[in-house]
């Protein structure tokens, strides 16, 4: 799905932006491009479900650079939309698993993105 006109907006929730810039470059252009298949409603290979949000949509990409990992979660739930959720460098040696901490702001953010939908997408209204 390669026309421009049929490709989703991508909408940044809290300081996701941010905080995707203060990552290394090649990070950034990496989750860059991984976002830039997802406005086009194809998921990139570096693209996996985050756990804990079965059948929810969210989705994580994860890039390893210089000895460090770097996350960001997004979802395609919504129509036309690819809103990214949260992005940050994981920093927990224990394990792969997703800190609370951080599950508890891609939730409260997700509720966000949905409220932003039914205002600003939402045909029903």
């Amino acid at each position: 799905m390669s026309d421009k006109e049929s490709s989703k907006t991508v909408v940044w929730i809290g300081s996701s932006l941010v905080d995707l810039k203060d990552f290394p470059e090649t990070v950034q252009s990496d989750i860059g491009y991984a976002l830039y298949f997802a406005q086009d409603g194809i998921k990139h290979p570096s693209a996996k479900p985050l756990k804990g949000f079965k059948g929810a949509g969210i989705l994580e990409i994860v890039e390893n650079y210089d000895g460090d990992t770097y996350r960001a979660v997004y979802t395609v739930k919504m129509a036309g939309v690819v809103y990214v959720l949260h992005a940050f460098q994981k920093k927990s040696k224990q394990g792969i698993t997703t800190p609370r901490q951080d599950i508890a702001l891609i939730t409260a953010r997700l509720k966000l993105a949905e409220a932003h939908h039914v205002e600003n997408y939402d045909q029903s209204n």
